[in-house]
Order: structure tokens, then sequence, then C-alpha cells
């Protein structure tokens, strides 16, 4: 079968493949054409394509393809110069678009959404979403930085202290925890909000501060899909109240909220942005599905009365249309793997597959949106399930009283042998008894997850004890000798057992394929 590469319409900068990916589809058994300048909003020439494997065609070769890649929702024209019988795959908006559906299901074609991809773990590779979003929270920052005209880091200089610029994130999901990560390591004093309480942890981690949202006597509900819900009217009286507080106070609002198959919730009213101070910036990255912001206008920026800049951009993925375009073509190449199981060319949908069940819009001709819910679950078990099914705690052998005549007994053979021992064995008992108390209190109170990164310090403690001991090996005493000999091996043993660990723990966090 044959894949197109058609151009995307102007203002998407976007493309459906990329020069690396197109050999990748070459070996699962297509033919690969592209339209003329298909790439070139990305820096990709068509001699890159050519040198991939892919034909330079013109568009109505690539748009007669049996299977044709996009990025953007085709147009009604778009549709009518489809091949029968052929099969669509790019961000469709199904839930938003029902007419286009109905369309598309008038031409007897196959329809897959790249955005209708359900969250669960396998399916992450092609999860568009996610991977746009990450463009878009970055990219948000930076239009962010560019209109607030100023520092984002705090600066101490002869001429007068610089505070830093405080930055408000609504929204911790895949676009918020890439907006606060940017703007953190910018420098940045960043706040974020989000209803799912599971997200306070990634927001600190990546040096944002979690505003929660407390409303006495309600149920805290924890996401099962990761997607935000609807929220109650008395947690939105709540929230009203601290994006007041915060619009005040803040220098720049990055807004993402979003819930699936519903128009973007209003965040900031009119009188918060006439609040804010002058030069303030606001980028409300809903603004296409209606906005989060008041006042803010799709595609477009707008300046208030009072000077706050609101940005409704969004292309903002599409400004950085290289990684873009590498990252939805590497997703596009996911389910094309997927389809394709017998890497022979052809693409062969399986409804058992909750993944190709859920992207597939229409088959054949006919409408199979909304597809049956998928059944999964991001939530932990309720703390009383936990509860009732853990094992119940062990208990120590040794009651406190017989702990307690066993530490005085040790103290008591401690002292003995060391009014009997020759000098200077009593003072490196007493170190050895010391190290022994200390260390076990400093790592008992670290995390287990810190545990395998103190083998560098074993590490380092086990080299100095390889060098007392070739020190030792000199000493005209064979049964010192003999000790010694043993601590060599014991000690590099451990060093190099120490490294080994260490070096497949990192491995674990290095990408084998650097591009």
């Amino acid at each position: 079968m044959r894949i197109g590469i058609v151009t995307e319409p102007p203002g998407e900068n976007r493309v459906a493949a990329t020069p690396v990916t197109v050999p990748k589809i070459i070996a699962l058994g297509y033919e690969v054409v592209v339209e003329a300048g298909a790439g070139t909003a990305s820096s990709f020439p068509d001699d890159a394509y050519r040198e991939a494997g892919a034909s330079v065609v013109d568009a109505a070769t690539a748009w007669g393809s049996e299977i044709v890649l996009k990025v953007t929702p085709p147009t009604e024209a778009d549709i009518a110069r489809l091949s029968d019988g052929a099969t669509l795959i790019g961000m469709l908006s199904p839930a938003l678009r029902p007419d286009l559906v109905e369309g598309l299901a008038t031409r007897g074609i196959t329809a897959l959404a790249m955005d209708a991809v359900p969250r669960i773990s396998r399916a992450q590779s092609m999860d568009v979403l996610s991977s746009m979003a990450n463009i878009s929270g970055y990219r948000a920052v930076v239009e962010a930085a560019h209109e607030f005209g100023r520092f984002f880091t705090g600066q101490v200089t002869a001429a007068g202290k610089v505070p830093p610029a405080t930055v408000l994130v609504a929204g911790a999901g895949v676009a918020g925890l890439a907006a606060i990560g940017a703007a953190s390591s910018l420098g940045a004093v960043v706040r974020a909000t989000d209803p799912r309480p599971e997200v306070a942890d990634q927001v600190r981690s990546i040096g944002g501060e979690y505003l929660e949202v407390v409303v006495p006597d309600e149920q805290k509900e924890v996401s099962s899909d990761g997607y935000a819900k609807a929220t109650s009217e008395a947690y939105d009286r709540r929230a009203a109240e601290i994006y007041s507080e915060q619009a005040r106070e803040v220098d720049i609002v990055i807004t993402t909220a979003l819930i699936p198959g519903r128009p973007a919730p209003r965040l900031l009213t009119a009188e918060d942005v006439a609040s804010m101070k002058p030069g303030s910036v606001v980028v409300d990255m809903a603004a296409a599905q209606g906005g989060n912001v008041a006042g803010s206008v799709a595609g477009e920026r707008v300046v208030t009365d009072n000077g706050v800049v609101i940005l409704g951009y969004t292309d903002l993925a599409g400004r950085l249309p290289a990684q873009a375009s590498q990252l939805y073509a590497t997703n596009l190449l996911n389910l094309l793997k997927l389809v394709t199981p017998e890497k022979d060319g052809r693409l062969t949908l399986d409804f058992d597959d909750v993944v190709q069940r859920g992207v597939t819009v229409v088959r054949d001709g006919a409408s199979t949106w909304p597809p049956p819910p998928v059944s999964v679950s991001a939530a932990p078990a309720p703390a009383a399930a936990t509860a009732a099914t853990a094992p119940p705690p062990k208990r120590s052998r040794f009651t406190p009283a017989v702990r307690a005549a066993l530490a005085v007994a040790g103290i008591a053979l401690l002292f003995l042998v060391s009014a009997v021992a020759p000098a200077p064995l009593p003072q490196h008992l007493t170190v050895l008894t010391l190290s022994v108390v200390v260390g076990f209190y400093v790592i008992s109170k670290v995390t287990h997850a810190l545990h395998t990164p103190l083998m560098s310090v074993t590490n380092a403690i086990s080299g100095i004890i390889v060098v007392g001991a070739i020190v030792q090996l000199a000493v005209p005493n064979v049964t010192v000798q003999i000790l010694a000999a043993v601590a060599v091996l014991l000690a590099s043993i451990n060093i190099f057992g120490g490294f080994a660990v260490t070096r497949r723990m990192l491995a674990m966090f290095t990408k084998g394929d650097a591009r």
C-alpha cells in the first residue's frame, strides 16, 4: 500500500512524516510518497525525503494514496480529494467536530484520529496530545518571556536588586508541567494549581509551589485516567478566589485547563485581568476550545486597557516545527507499527485492541465514534481497602526490656575489651563502635529510593579501607598481613560491585538512540 504525506494548510508548519521516520515506514512494507514542499516549513527539504527513500510527487498523487497521513483536520475539499476506500490518519478532534465525522462517513473511507489515543500505558508512544502539549508548554513560557521583557531570575547588581518574576500555571497536566519546568529553570518563582491532588509532588519536584484548593467537607477525587474532570461548585468558588488573589500578585499567568469533550473552563474573569499589573502577560493555551481567560481570542495577541498582554496562540507546538514534526511523526510511526503487525505494507484494524478501536472514528464509511469507554485506573487503592488487605506489621522478636539488656551487655563488653586489650586497639574499637551507631542512624533516615545512589559513598569509604590495608601489608607480622590481604580483597569486591550496580542503574536512564 502507498502512504501519502500531504502539505498542511497555511499557518501550520508541521508535517506528518520526516526524513527520519520515512525509512522506518518503508521497513513496514509501505511505499511512501511526499507532496512537493510538504516539509519545507519544518526545515525538511524535498531532497532529504528522496534520500530517505520517498518519492516526491504532486498533490493529486499524494492525496490519491491508499493511506494519507496528515496533521490538521481535513477540509471538505480535502475529503473530496481522497480516493475511495482510503484511510486518513491525523488529528481530527472527533469529540468537538461531529460535522467532520459525518463528512468523513459519507465518503466510504476509514479515518483514524491521533488525538483520540486512549491514555493507557502501552499507548503512550502514540499519545500525540502529550507530545504536542509538552512542546506547547515550553513554548508558552518562551512567548511569555518575550512579551514580559524583563528578567525571569532575580539579580543583585551594583545598580540595585531585581526581583524574580512570579508565574502562575493553571493546570498541571503535560503542558502545565512543561511550563512549570521551563519557567523554574529560567529562575522564576512558579506556582501551580490543579484539581487533581496527586500532581502536587510532580509540581514540587520540578521547582513549583502547589497551591491546594481546600474545600471543607469535600471528598477529594483522584483522576482515574490522567485527565482533569469537572469540579464541584464549592471547589470552583474557592478556586476563583485563589485565581483572583494570584492575578493581583503574579507577573505571568499560563492557563492550560481542558476537560476532554467539553469547552475550556473559565478561570480568569475580566475583573481578574483588570486587577493585574501593567506589563503582565497571560498565555491562554486553551483559547482554541473557548479559552480559560476572559478577553482571549484564539490565534491573536490582545492588549487590555490596563496594559496586560493576553496571548491566545493556537499554534504553540507549530512554532517549534522541526521538533514538533519529529515527535508527531514518531507517534504516527508507532501507530503504523501497531496496525501493520506482519510488516507487509497492509493496514489491518483489530477492534479487539482497545487502542485501535479508540482511534477509529470511521471504518469503511460507517461512523464508529464514540468508542466504548476504556477501563483504566490511575488512582491508588482506597485507604480503607489497603488497610484491610495489608499484612499485619512485623513484630520484633525482642521485647524492649531484652533490647535494653542487650545494649547494656554490648557496652559492658566494649569496656571490658578496652580495659584488657593493648593499645591502640581500644581506640580503634571505640571508633568502630561509634561509626556503626552513626552509620545506622544516618542510613535508616534515607529513603529506600536513594539507597542505590549511596553506593558511590560506600565506594569512596571502601577506597580508604583499601589504602589502609595496602599500607598494613608491609607490616612484618604474618597475622596482620593476612588480615590486610583479606581487607583488600573484600573492599575491592565492594568497590567494583558497587560501581557495577551504579552503572546498571544509570543505564536505565540512558537513551540508546541519541536521535
